[in-house]
């Protein structure tokens, strides 16, 4: 009796970790899908020549937020079993009876706001291979913080995939992307919030949004006040516009499911994968780039790095005695 319990119990938990493995990669895949979407769109959307002013990147960055907000909003009403009344409450315990708890998501809020808006400023003048193989550099400065905040422990075979990641990025382009280190700590703080505490992901995002939001539309009145009072908040917004501004909201959802489930390291590499398919559609595609050996041989770099990361070497077993 004892051993069918055990089994029953030891059943249990292969099958939780077992959902846990397909989660964490069904949710690194979706990244993958996400980040290329959202970089190649944007750039399109960026180097688009039609008649009219051009949106305004600062207010795609608020409406993103905003949207992010909505959609966290829906799925807490959803772990609420659609009952108003319990996502009220649920609102309003997590998040205005615990101002400091709130106030704790500023900090990485701030620095994603000003990274999202330097995305739009990056893809209006590089090509989206280039930016993406470019924007990795930050995983090295993530893989620091994560070990000097979290305490991780990284084996050898993961600070030897960080090298020979950061090796095939410097063989595409030397870095001058200035920005990294704030975005990877960003990434490291707010994993760190959301282990820490019991607070579901969705309730972060939306304190995230909200200040993402507050600190947006400063952003949107301090650089282009003048413009948004000429041609309105939505000039130049078409279909490309609101699916480069969807991407983006989702992949805040996306990136912080990855954070839950995986590590943000982890989420480096798989952002790392869509270099490829980037490549591949900038040069078929947008027709604005020629990849060149040396950028081959640093994709290559980074492909094996990716691989190198999740490489587990098994101890060898006892050898039998005769």
């Amino acid at each position: 009796m004892t051993n069918k319990l055990k089994n029953k119990r030891k059943s249990k938990k292969e099958e939780s970790q077992e959902m846990s493995t397909n989660l964490k990669y069904l949710s690194l895949g979706i990244l993958v899908f996400q980040t290329t979407g959202l970089v190649l769109t944007m750039r399109y959307s960026r180097t688009l020549k039609e008649e009219g002013p051009r949106y305004l990147s600062s207010t795609a960055v608020v409406i993103a937020e905003l949207l992010k907000i909505l959609a966290c909003i829906l799925l807490v009403y959803k772990d609420s079993k659609c009952n108003l009344r319990s996502l009220n409450r649920v609102l309003h315990d997590e998040i205005l009876n615990k101002p400091m708890e709130t106030l704790k998501l500023a900090i990485p809020s701030g620095i994603y706001t000003l990274q999202n808006n330097l995305l739009y400023v990056a893809l209006s003048n590089l090509d989206a291979a280039t930016y993406q193989v470019t924007y990795q550099l930050k995983i090295l400065t993530t893989a620091l913080f994560s070990v000097s905040m979290l305490s991780k422990k990284l084996g050898v075979y993961q600070w030897l995939s960080l090298v020979i990641l950061m090796t095939g990025v410097a063989f595409v382009q030397w870095p001058s992307d200035s920005q990294a280190t704030a975005a990877g700590f960003a990434g490291v703080y707010f994993e760190k919030i959301l282990k820490e505490t019991k607070q579901s992901v969705w309730i972060r995002n939306i304190q995230l949004g909200f200040f993402g939001s507050i600190f947006g539309l400063m952003g949107v009145y301090i650089y282009d006040g003048e413009q948004l009072s000429k041609n309105g908040f939505f000039q130049g917004y078409n279909k490309l516009t609101w699916i480069v501004v969807v991407l983006q909201a989702l992949g805040g959802l996306v990136i912080a499911a990855v954070i839950k489930y995986a590590d943000n390291i982890l989420k480096g590499f798989a952002t790392s994968l869509s270099i490829i398919l980037s490549t591949l559609i900038s040069y078929f595609w947008l027709q604005d780039f020629v990849p060149t050996s040396v950028f081959f041989f640093g994709a290559i770099l980074v492909i094996a790095a990716t691989f190198l990361y999740g490489y587990d070497p098994k101890p060898a077993g006892n050898p039998i005695k005769a």
